[in-house]
């Protein structure tokens, strides 16, 4: 078998996929993000699991306090429907007054996804 060709005991895959979004939402919270902060992160939290294009949800802290959320959607639908959803908006709205020093948010696409999976 030469070195192009795939086994029957293959740990790796590729795949072309539906296009799915991922949200990166870059952030650092200012000293204000107390437990009103905690709360709402909670409530939301629960409320995203709950639209049908959720796909899942990873978030890191850096030592320096930025933290990196991502977020899988199924499609675009299913994120306008996020993104519009009122207590979402209201969320939105007291993190820039209140909750948060800064965010910045990208919108990708995947197109083509890749894993490896020891077994």
């Amino acid at each position: 078998m030469n070195n192009l060709q795939e086994s029957s005991e293959s740990r790796h895959q590729t795949s072309a996929v539906e296009p799915q979004q991922v949200i990166l939402f870059r952030s650092k919270l200012t000293d204000q993000a107390g437990e009103d902060y905690q709360a709402m992160n909670d409530e939301l939290a629960a409320l995203v699991r709950e639209n049908p294009g959720f796909v899942d949800v990873k978030s890191y802290t850096a030592q320096d306090g930025e933290r990196l959320t991502l977020v899988w959607w199924r499609d675009e639908k299913s994120l306008a429907d996020w993104r519009n959803l009122m207590r979402h908006r209201e969320a939105q709205n007291i993190g820039r007054q209140k909750w948060y020093q800064y965010y910045k948010i990208d919108v990708a696409s995947i197109t083509r996804s890749k894993s490896f999976e020891r077994k």
